[in-house]
Parts: C-alpha cells; sequence; structure tokens
C-alpha cells in the first residue's frame, strides 16, 4: 500500500513483497522504474516539483532508511544497497524471462570507474551474473542531462538528446538490458531515467546513489547491528565527515514532519 509522507507515495513494503514485484515484471512486458526515497529525497522534493513527480510516478518506490518510520505512517525498512544485491543475487539464480535466458544487467554511474569495480565483485561472489554492462556514464546535471562524455558513449535514439553507452545504441545485437541500476546520486539519477527509460532497452531501471562504492568495496558499509539500530547514517558520517551538510537535511525532515502534524 501507499503511503504519502509529505507529498512523497511510499510503498510500505518489506524487501521480499518489492523483489517478487520485480520478478513479476521481468517475466513479462513493459517498462518500470524503482526509485529508494530516504528523508534526504523528501526534503528535495519539496523545493523540487520534477523530483516529486518523478518519485510519486515510479512504479516501486521501496522506503529507504528508518527515518521513515518517523513519520508514523511507514513500517519497513528496504535499503537500496542491499535490494540492489538481491536483484542481482536474483539474477544470478534465475534465468526465467520470457526467453528463458539469463537476466541481463547492468551498471551505470560512479566516478573513478567504481562501476566497473563493483561488477568485478559482484561477479566474484555471484559468478553466473551476466553483468554485461558498466560504465560510468560520463558527468550529469542536475536535470539528468549528460554534459561530458566518457570515449566510448555513442549517438542515441532520434527521440533523445543524450548520448548512451553501449550496448545502449545496439537495438538489434542483443544488446538490450533486464535490470539497469544507475548511480549519478539522487536526483540526477532519478531524472536521467525519467528522460531516457523510454528509448533505451532496459526492463527495469533503479537509481541506487552510492551503492557502487559499498559493492565495490571502496566504501565501509556499517555493521548489520548499527544499521538494525537504525544508526548507518552516523557510522557514515564518521567515515566521510564531508556528508555533514547531507545530513542536515534530517534535520530539516523533522521540522517539516513536525509542522505536518500541527
Amino acid at each position: 500500500m501507499k503511503k504519502n509522507v509529505l507529498g512523497v507515495k511510499i510503498d510500505d513494503i518489506t524487501s521480499e513483497e518489492a523483489l517478487e514485484r520485480v520478478k513479476g515484471w521481468l517475466e513479462g512486458k513493459g517498462k518500470y522504474y524503482i526509485v529508494t526515497p530516504n528523508p534526504e529525497f523528501l526534503v528535495a522534493a519539496q523545493k523540487d516539483q520534477v523530483f516529486r513527480k518523478l518519485l510519486n510516478d515510479a512504479d516501486l518506490s521501496i522506503p529507504d532508511g528508518v527515518g521513515l518510520k518517523l513519520s508514523g505512517k511507514v513500517k519497513n525498512t528496504v535499503y537500496g544497497v542491499d535490494f540492489m544485491e538481491k536483484l542481482v543475487e536474483m539474477s544470478n539464480d534465475y534465468g526465467f524471462t520470457v526467453s528463458k535466458a539469463p537476466l541481463r544487467v547492468g551498471l551505470l554511474g560512479g566516478k573513478g570507474g567504481v562501476a566497473k569495480r563493483a561488477a568485478e565483485c559482484l561477479r566474484k561472489k555471484y559468478p553466473k551474473v551476466q553483468i554485461v554492462f558498466a560504465d560510468s556514464g560520463g558527468e550529469i546535471d542536475d536535470d539528468g542531462n549528460v554534459i561530458a562524455r566518457t570515449p566510448d558513449l555513442i549517438r542515441g535514439t532520434k527521440q533523445s538528446n543524450e548520448r548512451l553507452p553501449r550496448p545502449f545504441g545496439a537495438r538489434n545485437d542483443g544488446g538490450s538490458l533486464d535490470i539497469l541500476f544507475v548511480a549519478f546520486g539522487h536526483i540526477k539519477q532519478e531524472k536521467w531515467i525519467g528522460k531516457n527509460l523510454k528509448n533505451i532497452p532496459v526492463k527495469v531501471a533503479m537509481g541506487v546513489g552510492g551503492a557502487f562504492d559499498y559493492l565495490s568495496g571502496e566504501v565501509m558499509r556499517a555493521p548489520k547491528f548499527i544499521r538494525v539500530l537504525g544508526l548507518e547514517w552516523l557510522f557514515r558520517l564518521i567515515l566521510q565527515p564531508w556528508r555533514i551538510k547531507r545530513q542536515l537535511a534530517l534535520v530539516k525532515y523533522m521540522i517539516l514532519l513536525g509542522s505536518s502534524r500541527t
């Protein structure tokens, strides 16, 4: 069931329920996208109406972060990086698309080649996973447009002003993907997906923020007991003090929640 938190619709859903929903999409036709709202997303959505609409129009909006429980409306927490890995694990274990072929996965975004390093780590952990694409995708502006392109990018379709990485530009060479994980950072990645999903051969796209950094081992993940306590944000702040500006969004979020109840 969708819950409205500060004007943003959230699927109050467990990880297992979300996984079953994506399985159903992959077995059929159509295009879908997944967003991972947390308090920082909700604060940004108060001023950015385009971003808010993208969140509310998403096919699946998983509750990423215990902060959403403070609203009193959301009971579940599904961390985006954990759900991404569950989808990769599923892709490793199942070949249940219409063609019964292995699921094909792509990683787009990150900096400094982290997408390729994340792909390497995931292949080692899940030897059968078909990660057929990993690329930084170039530099993206706040509106989701590509403003600096890596050398191996080629022009996309006439309907899009983007240059899309191989194999996106190829329509008839087996270059389609079942799942594309996009890591341009929140707002940018959702806007990029909104602009491009209809023009690229991808069934399911998911914005994953900094997930590549964790999955590649570039950034240490908080121990599980800290995550259970809801203190992963503090662990990340200790490791990355520069995140203090982003953590101020939590204060704004609490103020907004208080105002919404008066």
